[in-house]
C-alpha cells in the first residue's frame, strides 16, 4: 500500500513543487469559501460592471457590395485603389491584473484573518469569477524576497497556484528595503507587459512613509496606467490599525522593521494620536489615488470580502464604470 501523505502535488496546486500539509489546508480553506461565495450576484456585477471596450480591429479586405461605406480604409484604398475596408471583432476576453503586495506588514491580523489571508481571498474571488467569464489573470506581486510575474492565462487551476502564492509569499527581509521603490518597479513593470486594456488591481495595505518625494516615484506610473486601463488600488487593512482599544501595556512588532516596542493603550491621547495618524494617512491614500484616476476599495480582515466587492462593482456601474 502506497504511503499516505499530507502534501500538495504540483497537480493539485497548480504549482511546479509540492507545498506543506499546513500551508496546503490554508489553501483549499480559501478555494472552499471563496467557491460557494462565488454567486450568481458577485458573477453577475463583474460581468456588468468590466465589460470590453467595444469592437477591436481584426483585418483589412476588399470593399464588397452591402459594406458599409463608414468602415473604408482610405489609405490602403488610395495605395491600391481598390476600396477596402476595416473589420472588427467584438472585443469580449479582457485580462485580469492582480498586483498583490508580499511585504511583511500584510501578515498582521487581530481577528477574522490576517491582512495577507484577505489577500489571497480576493485573488480566489475575482479569479474565479474571471475565468467564469471567460477572461484571461494574470498575477505580479512586489514587496516579496522575489517578485513574480505569472503570465495572463485562463485555467481554473491557476487560481489555486496564485492563492498559494500569495499566503506563502516571503517579505523581503534585506535593512532599509523601500517600499515605495518596490511599488514602482512592479508598476513600471506592468506598464510595459501590458499591451491591450485590462483590469488592473493593487492589493496592498499601502501602509508606506508619508514621504511626497517618494511617492511621486509610483505615483506618475500609475496615473498613466489608469488612463490606459481599468485600475483599482484596494486597501486591506485592520480594525487595530485604525483604533487601538484600551488594554493596558500592549507588546506591539512592527513586521516591516522587525521591532518590539511596548505601548500604553490606556493613556487616553496615545488612543487619539493613534486614530488621528490612521486617518490622516487613509485621506492621503485617497487623495492619491484620486488624482491618479484610479478608482478605490477597501477590505477590513474582520469581514468577509464578497458583500463590499458587490457593492463596489455596484457603485461603479452606478457612476459610469469609473471610481
Amino acid at each position: 500500500m502506497a504511503q499516505q501523505t499530507d502534501a500538495a502535488t504540483p497537480a493539485e496546486t497548480g504549482a511546479d513543487f509540492e507545498i506543506g500539509p499546513e500551508l496546503f489546508a490554508r489553501v483549499r480553506q480559501i478555494q472552499l469559501r471563496t467557491r460557494r461565495a462565488v454567486s450568481n450576484a458577485l458573477a453577475g456585477a463583474y460581468k456588468s460592471t468590466f465589460r470590453g471596450s467595444g469592437l477591436e480591429f481584426d483585418t483589412v479586405r476588399e470593399y464588397e457590395v452591402g459594406d458599409d461605406i463608414r468602415s473604408i480604409d482610405w489609405k490602403v484604398t488610395a495605395r491600391t485603389d481598390k476600396p477596402h475596408i476595416k473589420t472588427f471583432v467584438e472585443e469580449r476576453q479582457l485580462s485580469l491584473v492582480l498586483l498583490v503586495d508580499a511585504s511583511a506588514s500584510m501578515d498582521f491580523g487581530s481577528a477574522r484573518a490576517t491582512k495577507r489571508e484577505l489577500s489571497a481571498e480576493l485573488v480566489a474571488l475575482l479569479g474565479h469569477v474571471a475565468i467564469l467569464e471567460q477572461d484571461q489573470v494574470a498575477f505580479a506581486s512586489f514587496g516579496g524576497a522575489r517578485e513574480l510575474w505569472v503570465p495572463p492565462a485562463r485555467s481554473p487551476s491557476l487560481i489555486l497556484r496564485l492563492v498559494r502564492e500569495v499566503l506563502a509569499a516571503e517579505p523581503a527581509r534585506e535593512p532599509g528595503a523601500d517600499p515605495h521603490a518596490a511599488l514602482a518597479r512592479a508598476l513600471q513593470e506592468l506598464e510595459l507587459r501590458l499591451r491591450r486594456r485590462a483590469m488592473v488591481f493593487v492589493v496592498s495595505d499601502w501602509l508606506m512613509p508619508l514621504d511626497a518625494a517618494a511617492r511621486e516615484r509610483w505615483l506618475g506610473t500609475l496615473k498613466r496606467l489608469a488612463r490606459r486601463h481599468d485600475l483599482i488600488a484596494v486597501r486591506v487593512h485592520d480594525p487595530l490599525e485604525e483604533a487601538l482599544p484600551d488594554a493596558g501595556l500592549v507588546a506591539w512588532l512592527d513586521a516591516e522593521s522587525g521591532r518590539r516596542v511596548e505601548i500604553d493603550t490606556s493613556s487616553a491621547k496615545l488612543r487619539a494620536a493613534w486614530a488621528a495618524a490612521a486617518t490622516v494617512r487613509r485621506n492621503r491614500w485617497l487623495e492619491d489615488l484620486g488624482r491618479a484616476g484610479a478608482g478605490t476599495l477597501e477590505l477590513s480582515t474582520h469581514k468577509s470580502p464578497v458583500d463590499p466587492i458587490v457593492r463596489f462593482f455596484h457603485a461603479r456601474l452606478r457612476r459610469g464604470g469609473r471610481g
